[in-house]
């Protein structure tokens, strides 16, 4: 935070302080994966890769990885071991150049937001509000007529995913797992069931004719970008 706002900074030293803070919050002496989570256009990526290959070095952290980053900002930034860009049903933008970088440079990768951030958890409908604190309530892809045309979508990867035995989000979290360049989902969760739903989507497996239906479902459906750190 810079006073009220939230911003990038992946400079050195705010790099090393933030491993420092989170070894010392965390109660340990290393960090298995270190990830710069966006972007930094004030800050060269040669910088802050290298501030964290010297942290590897000393055994403060133990892997070095990127979010948000395009197949240009990876090139820029050597080290790199993981990736975690967004991607889910609304969000596909990744699998025309980034996910097959990382595919060639071996990169471990990890999505983020595969449920859309709710939308694909089947709970909202036309009447869901966000409280203000929340970026979705003043993001485009929660409301207006683009959220109302999703809902339909939802709805009917809704039927689709009954048809399998399934809920819609467990139909969401295998559609991006059968991703052949995808090895991780994040998913969030706050209550005990929500795990137990998503730890089931491991096991349901879609076949290519499958894949083509939920493509044609999706089709029809309005594109959302997610947040950023200028819009929360």
């Amino acid at each position: 935070m810079d006073g009220d706002v939230l911003v990038r900074d992946s400079s050195p030293a705010w790099l090393r302080r933030g491993v420092e803070a989170s070894l010392e919050a965390l109660g340990t002496d290393h960090i298995d994966l270190y990830q710069v989570h966006w972007p930094d256009p004030r800050t060269p990526y040669a910088d802050s890769a290298q501030a964290l290959r010297d942290m590897v070095t000393e055994g403060l952290i133990r892997h070095i990885g990127v979010s948000n980053f395009d197949t240009d900002q990876l090139r820029a930034f050597p080290g790199v071991e993981a990736l975690q860009p967004p991607y889910h049903l609304f969000h596909r933008d990744i699998e025309a150049d980034v996910l097959p970088y990382a595919a060639e440079h071996d990169l471990g990768v990890l999505v983020y937001g595969p449920l859309a951030h709710g939308l694909l958890g089947g709970g909202f409908d036309e009447h869901t509000t966000f409280p203000d604190d929340d970026w979705r309530s003043q993001s485009p892809d929660f409301t207006g007529p683009g959220f109302l045309r999703n809902l339909q979508i939802v709805a009917e990867l809704r039927r689709y995913a009954e048809r399998l035995g399934a809920t819609v989000g467990q139909l969401a979290l295998a559609w991006v797992l059968a991703h052949p360049d995808v090895h991780v989902a994040i998913v969030g969760a706050r209550d005990p069931c929500h795990l137990d739903e998503s730890l089931t989507a491991a096991d349901l497996t879609l076949g290519s004719d499958d894949i083509t239906e939920i493509n044609h479902i999706m089709s029809g459906a309005a594109p959302i970008s997610g947040p950023t750190p200028e819009g929360m």
